[in-house]
């Protein structure tokens, strides 16, 4: 396993970190352990979740996946060895059935309270906000177009003062942002500067070959500004790991269980992953272990998250770390970028 610094830290986390996303609905409590087994044994130590996981968000299954780690952790009594990070949910329908309240204090200093129930530890390594809430472009919206009708007001140094408490308690060690935009990072950056806030040091965004958007301006703030990217969906929910196009998807697949999750489905995006799947074949590598070392190699990324439904999955994917791509195979990768760039945003 390669390890990174996240910025402005001391803190060194697996350049592979475990996503889970799918424990306590598409997996059970019992695979989630395996997973965790595996991953720990193969040298990961940074575990990311989140208190809407599992998902489609449910009111039902809400934070069931923050309490399977936590048994786990205290069934193995490491939590001195690990990294972990999770998120408060943003507002909207999609998680009014946690709360309503956005990141006001209240909302923060509930959730940061369940958190640490669920996951039975005293602090949080890192905690982040899980979108945006002002209107803005992110799960898939293409374009920014203003809301002059919207009822946000300016309140980045409000949630940094409350997350400032949190830290000063020991509760949570550092902040990250997630779905997040440039101009929402810059502020968060100008606010901590400014009045010696604790500063954003993660952003975690969706990042893969069929979503290149951060390679804009969010890259450059990444690396001139210390804001590590812990990427996302690395495989687009599976579609890079070809096994659509080769009609191999279990019936416990993602998109089989829930295919209204399409951002990574559309014309434009299959026709560049059969692409991709060529270039993959032609070097022998599986289209997952390309994919997935693709991220792996850039300079802005922290942590490259993957997620699996089975040990088979975790390993190929875990073992993506061994593989570098040579300069004929990015520049294949990029000829098809060119003609086919960001079919999901």
């Amino acid at each position: 396993m390669l390890y990174n610094t996240i910025p402005h830290t001391e803190i060194k986390v697996s350049k592979i970190c475990l996503g889970t996303m799918t424990w306590g609905n598409q997996n059970s409590e019992k695979e989630a352990f395996e997973q965790l087994d595996f991953s720990v044994d193969s040298g990961i130590n940074f575990i990311d979740t989140a208190e809407l996981y599992p998902v489609p968000a449910e009111a039902k299954t809400s934070g069931r996946t923050s309490e399977i780690i936590g048994k786990w952790l205290t069934q193995k009594k490491n939590r001195d060895k690990l990294v972990i990070a999770t998120k408060i949910a943003g507002p909207g329908d999609y998680t009014k059935h946690i709360r309503t309240g956005g990141f006001s204090p209240t909302s923060i200093k509930d959730a940061i309270h369940k958190s640490l129930k669920r996951l039975q530890t005293d602090y949080i390594d890192l905690y982040q906000l899980h979108w945006p809430e002002r209107s803005t472009n992110f799960f898939g919206i293409r374009d920014y177009k203003h809301n002059y009708n919207e009822k946000w007001n300016d309140n980045f140094n409000e949630i940094l003062n409350s997350l400032d408490g949190f830290v000063k308690e020991g509760k949570i060690r550092n902040i990250g942002i997630s779905n997040e935009k440039s101009w929402g990072a810059m502020r968060y950056i100008e606010e901590s500067n400014k009045c010696n806030l604790p500063r954003v040091v993660t952003i975690q965004n969706a990042y893969s070959l069929l979503n290149r958007p951060f390679e804009g301006d969010l890259a450059e703030i990444s690396i001139r500004e210390g804001i590590g990217l812990l990427a996302y969906s690395p495989l687009g929910f599976g579609v890079l790991t070809g096994k659509y196009i080769n009609g191999t998807a279990s019936d416990n697949s993602r998109l089989k269980l829930f295919p209204r999750f399409s951002r990574y489905s559309s014309p434009e995006a299959t026709n560049a992953t059969k692409e991709y799947l060529k270039i993959a074949l032609d070097n022998n590598l599986s289209l997952a272990q390309m994919s997935l070392a693709f991220v792996n190699q850039q300079p802005f990324v922290t942590s490259n998250i993957i997620g699996a439904t089975n040990l088979k999955q975790l390993a190929e994917n875990i073992s993506s770390i061994e593989v570098t791509l040579e300069d004929d195979v990015l520049s294949k990768i990029n000829e098809v970028h060119s003609k086919i760039p960001n079919p999901s945003p």
